[in-house]
């Protein structure tokens, strides 16, 4: 058997919690062969009956949300109150597709100027493969899973390394609320293995949510087996603020939003772009908001304290970001405190003077670090908001909401916001252009990446 790979390793102590084997090549083999055998009949299942077992998997989200949470937390940290959120946020993901899936699929007459009668229609492709990130381990996999299911496709997922027990409490979800052998599959792949299958003629398509560099792998590995791909990658998203007549308030919401997820979200916030006029109050009420916290166990959520990054290594390559640019002439005003190890605690941290020879102008920075620049212009703050490689979300705010909307729409994002941090939501597509990757998951755009558009015409 191979050495185990998959393991739990808690944040907040250092310590393996548990270890799991990795995947043979018998068992990815075994796994291809039931997602193509369940293709052939579950394509062929009513819609209207798919959605009732997706409708299932839903209330087993809320059914199991204090659990689910709970190990979410221990595999990488996320406070419990989010974590069940998380869970709790699957099941309206589900819940939507079960509801709006069988509209989002029928079939679109069109317009023919040759006579008969020509019909879109959307048809399942076969199986796919899912590679699904740490950082939000269910809600990732469940806005893949969620129309994929109700579209006929079938699903092999590779999960994180370090999120073995969520990867098997989602298989028993599905096993318990009635998805057939081989529609879901659950695999603790390696990375090798990860090219076999895409490479495997049995599967059709690949999403991955994940790093720049995951993205440049897989999606180079997709298009040389000419598979499509999904890929949702990093971000720098901008949080302009051209004025306000409530600085704490908008402040409170960027630095919420900013270490939501202990700022490992990536459409998070992370360059606050601000209005001279009130740069410094609102740096002063961020840093209020970071001074003073401490270390704390997510499981608790104790008043004061912040949680653990997803690994110590996560809060090591942060505070190297961060030093890189103090060392070069940026403020810190509060936190950026890498706490000793093996746990991944790093205390959230406000940075101004980031200029562009420091790595945190360019680069990600994945954690609970607002970086706020000083703009005197509306042309300044657009011009700042796309100066970066990602292009995932954005949001402008000001008290005149055509002033906001019009700097809205020049950024160069997939998702563009006006007066809210981020529009969210099952309902909401979601994704980016640029060095963010491509595909939409969510919303209607969500049923429509891994679907057969077919052409079904008949003459007169």
């Amino acid at each position: 058997m191979s050495a185990p790979t998959y393991k739990v390793l808690n944040p907040a102590t250092g310590q393996i919690v548990e270890e799991f084997p990795a995947a043979t090549d018998e068992q990815v083999e075994q796994a291809l062969t039931s997602a193509q055998s369940a293709f052939e009949s579950w394509q062929n299942v009513d819609i209207n009956e798919r959605a009732k077992i997706v409708n299932r998997v839903a209330q087993l989200f809320a059914d199991r949300a204090d659990e689910l949470g709970k190990i979410m937390t221990i595999e990488m940290g996320k406070p419990l109150s989010e974590a069940v959120g998380e869970a709790e946020y699957c099941k309206e993901i589900f819940e939507y597709f079960a509801t709006e899936g069988p509209t989002l699929a029928a079939d679109q007459e069109i317009k023919s100027f040759s006579g008969g009668r020509a019909v879109v229609q959307r048809r399942p492709v076969g199986p796919l493969l899912g590679i699904m990130p740490w950082n939000f381990p269910l809600y990732q996999v469940a806005r893949f899973a969620a129309p994929n299911l109700m579209l006929g496709n079938t699903i092999v997922l590779k999960h994180a390394e370090s999120c073995p027990r969520s990867a098997l409490a989602l298989q028993e979800i599905m096993d318990e609320a009635g998805v057939p052998t081989g529609v879901y599959n659950n695999v603790f792949a390696t990375h090798d293995q990860i090219s076999t299958i895409i490479a495997d003629p049995r599967i059709q398509g690949v999403s991955l949510t994940g790093s720049e560099r995951a993205g440049a792998i897989i999606g180079e590995q997709a298009g040389r087996n000419l598979k499509k791909a999904v890929l949702e990658l990093g971000g720098s998203d901008p949080f302009v603020v051209l004025d306000s007549d409530d600085v704490a308030g908008i402040a409170e919401t960027a630095w919420g939003f900013r270490i939501d997820n202990t700022g490992q979200a990536c459409n998070s916030n992370k360059r606050m772009i601000v209005m001279d006029d009130i740069f410094d109050g609102f740096v002063a009420e961020l840093t209020k908001r970071a001074d003073g916290l401490t270390p704390g166990d997510p499981l608790a959520e104790l008043e004061g304290t912040f949680a653990p990054l997803s690994s110590r290594k996560a809060a090591e390559d942060l505070d190297a970001q961060v030093q890189d640019a103090v060392s070069k002439g940026a403020t810190l005003h509060a936190g950026g405190v890498l706490h000793e190890g093996p746990t991944a605690y790093y205390s959230p941290a406000v940075l101004s003077g980031v200029t562009k020879d420091m790595r945190a102008y360019y680069e990600e920075l994945f954690g609970p670090v607002a970086v706020v620049y000083k703009v005197t212009s509306d042309d300044e703050a657009l011009e700042l908001a796309n100066d970066t490689i990602y292009g995932l979300g954005g949001s402008v705010h000001s008290t005149d909401e055509a002033r906001a909307a019009k700097v809205a729409m020049g950024l160069q994002s997939g998702m563009a916001n006006v007066n809210i941090a981020a529009a969210e939501g099952a309902e909401m597509p979601f994704g980016g252009v640029k060095r963010s990757g491509f595909g939409r998951e969510l919303g209607p755009l969500g049923m429509e990446e891994f679907v057969n558009k077919r052409l079904f015409y008949i003459g007169d």
